[in-house]
């Protein structure tokens, strides 16, 4: 069984690029909250690495991979430990194949950073102790039975795969469901249990170093090209293919975003820019694949257009989305997803005509019920597993930790140890005055709010 060097090659550095975006999405997140929680942002998704690296060496690989039970699960004890994995254990088609843990190395970056997503819409307000554990049993419960679905196809890493890839066959090449969509409802699902920050509507909870989130959003736009173009499993020509349209939809919706801010408020600002190019990188993701560089484009305005007006609604309908996943990662998960349906052309790799190429409804509907499916079953299942934590352990921090700053409460630190002008510490209670992040009047932008202000 011969091993193609190349092939396993761009896999493995794709992983690594998937793994950087973990980090990436902690300086995003981390901008993006108050001073006194940034510490704590980013721990709830350093420790995701931590937690779900090991139980997908353990069960979670074999879960999602494994033999189909009934097209809903992987076996979890087929590939239990990784061990009968080492060696000369190979996937792929004749020439291009690659070592099976190559396989396992890659899809293990994308289960890390599918957790990682859900944590920015709790900022500020979550137990960090409950958090480990809600990681590695949302993942079990939710995760990985959803890539199974999506991702495990008939044939290569087993005989039996999910019933979504194989049985809907909707399109989702690199996880717009599995991963956006899924971490999206779930994400709405927690909102609901935890309740609202306190001052949520009335007190300013404005981003406080928007360095930070530029800086994280250039490393998910990087890592994001081995996410989707990785997902090619080899250095071909679908792998190019998709690394074009990822560049052109994502680059369309930073402008989409950027334009309806100049034309809603004033200002086209820094933190739209950062929240355009995510838009972007989440519609396109299950879409890389099946569509032109040009149906990419329009993906990528319709999908920064409608991100931008989404964001706003947790104001209208009272949940307390901190970090706007739901209207970024869901709406933009549903976005990309179902548009497949429409722009998909038979030139692509994928092969599939949408509604606009002469193909009718049938691939919409197809999309349609994979994306309808992940999303119910994220919402419910989060919730249920939400509601037992918080009765079994809490999963809210007290009032007094959530006044005082999370990352003194939960972590004993703080994020910036500086000396105001007035001798006054600035740390952990350092949040300046501001607005939400993506509220809608909000017109003008500074770098760091470096204040003695609480």
């Amino acid at each position: 069984m011969d091993i193609n060097t190349g092939d396993t090659a761009w896999v493995l550095i794709s992983a690594a690029l998937v793994l950087l975006m973990t980090p990436g999405l902690a300086l995003f997140y981390g901008g993006m909250v108050r001073a006194k929680s940034v510490l704590n942002m980013m721990m709830m998704s350093f420790v995701s690495m931590a937690t779900i690296g090991v139980v997908w060496c353990l069960w979670g690989y074999s879960q999602t991979f494994g033999e189909s039970l009934g097209g809903v699960v992987g076996n979890p004890f087929q590939h239990f430990g990784l061990a009968d994995l080492l060696g000369d254990v190979a996937y792929g088609a004749e020439g291009h194949m690659i070592p099976a843990l190559a396989f396992v190395a890659f899809q293990s970056a994308f289960a890390i950073i599918a957790v990682a997503l859900i944590s920015g819409a709790i900022a500020d307000r979550a137990r960090f102790g409950t958090w480990v554990l809600f990681t590695v049993v949302w993942a079990t419960l939710v995760y990985f039975p959803a890539a199974h679905w999506v991702f495990a196809f008939d044939g290569f890493a087993a005989d039996r795969g999910g019933w979504i890839a194989n049985q809907v066959k909707a399109i989702d090449f690199a996880g717009g469901t599995a991963i956006h969509i899924n971490a999206g409802a779930a994400a709405l699902a927690l909102t609901f249990v935890l309740g609202k920050r306190i001052g949520f509507g009335k007190d300013p909870m404005r981003p406080h170093n928007l360095t930070l989130v530029m800086l994280g959003a250039a490393l998910l736009w990087f890592g994001w090209f081995g996410f989707n173009a990785g997902s090619a499993l080899g250095a071909n020509a679908t792998a190019a293919a998709t690394w074009v349209t990822t560049l052109a939809a994502t680059a369309a919706a930073c402008l989409g975003w950027l334009l309806v801010e100049r034309l809603r408020d004033g200002h086209a600002t820094s933190l739209g820019a950062a929240s355009g190019i995510v838009a972007g990188l989440v519609a396109i993701t299950p879409a890389c694949s099946s569509v032109s560089p040009l149906g990419a484009i329009a993906i990528g305005v319709i999908a920064g257009a409608a991100c931008a007006y989404a964001v706003g609604l947790k104001y209208r309908l009272g949940y307390d989305d901190s970090l706007d996943v739901v209207g970024v990662h869901l709406v933009g998960g549903l976005v990309g997803t179902l548009l497949v349906g429409l722009f998909a052309t038979a030139s692509a790799p994928a092969g599939v005509d949408g509604l606009l190429y002469g193909g009718g409804v049938d691939q919409l509907w197809r999309q349609f019920v994979g994306a309808a499916a992940v999303l119910a079953y994220s919402f419910v299942v989060t919730y249920v597993i939400a509601v037992v934590l918080d009765k079994t352990m809490g999963f809210r921090v007290s009032e007094d930790v959530e006044r005082a700053g999370i990352d003194l409460g939960e972590h004993a630190e703080s994020g910036y140890d500086l000396v105001g002008s007035r001798g006054g510490r600035i740390g952990a209670g350092a949040s300046g005055v501001a607005l939400q992040p993506h509220d809608e009047r909000h017109h003008g932008e500074t770098a760091y709010v470096p204040t003695t202000k609480d």
